[in-house]
């Protein structure tokens, strides 16, 4: 056996474990079924269509990266004032918590869902109009979401609690005897800037996650559209 091959059943094994008896069900139903939409009419896609599509998704991949990467947290500081890397004096070490950066975390995978589904739905509409072969990738990643989405939330809900466990060690490890000090945790060096690092740096590993489909899906419509040239 190849490496190609062992690669495909370590997926198709991995797979099996998020797809049961009812889902492959629905994804038989969904393969049956793409054949029936391929006989209506399609449109040619257009240059100015891949652009503008590719800039829809450069700008929702942009505004989040710069959310992430602000210092002051979207909703959480609205409310507190300021992120809490940024308050002026720093507290007790008792008094340092992981609350307000779960809630930043929160408020990020609330935005990358809000921007990201509608993004990709968008994508799915326009390449369905375009070709019967886009058509059926619209439906498949349509069946695909939908089977696999409880799923990806179930593990992505999970990464504030691992958060939480390195911020509570990194705090136990840094307020143990000799402590840092702890005018210096906000700065460069200092254990809370690492860890917001760390936070934002995860962050930004979630979204690529998110937007890996809606990339697929902007790939295939770039490559109709260069193969339309060619056979133009």
């Amino acid at each position: 056996m190849g490496a190609g091959d062992a690669s495909r059943q370590d997926v198709a094994q991995k797979l099996s474990q998020w797809v049961g008896v009812f889902e492959s069900v629905t994804l038989h139903a969904a393969h049956q079924s793409v054949g029936t939409v391929a006989h209506t009419s399609a449109h040619s896609v257009s240059p100015v269509q891949v652009a503008a599509l590719q800039a829809q998704c450069r700008q929702v991949q942009q505004t989040l990266v710069r959310a992430i990467e602000k210092p002051e947290a979207a909703d959480t500081g609205a409310r507190r004032g300021r992120h809490p890397l940024n308050q002026p004096e720093p507290p007790p070490a008792a008094e340092v918590d992981f609350a307000p950066y779960r809630q930043h975390y929160l408020d990020q995978q609330r935005s990358m869902k809000l921007m990201v589904g509608p993004l990709r739905n968008h994508l799915r509409q326009t390449l369905a109009q375009a070709s019967p072969a886009l058509r059926q990738l619209a439906t498949l990643d349509a069946v695909w979401e939908q089977l696999l989405d409880g799923h990806g939330q179930k593990l992505l809900a999970t990464v504030p609690v691992r958060l939480q466990r390195r911020f509570e060690h990194l705090r136990k490890l840094h307020t143990q005897p000799p402590a840092q000090d702890a005018s210096l945790w906000r700065q460069p060096g200092g254990w809370l800037h690492g860890f917001n690092k760390e936070l934002q740096a995860v962050l930004r590993a979630e979204l690529d996650v998110r937007l890996e489909p809606v990339w697929g899906l902007m790939e295939a419509f770039s490559n109709a559209e260069q193969q339309s040239e060619q056979e133009g």
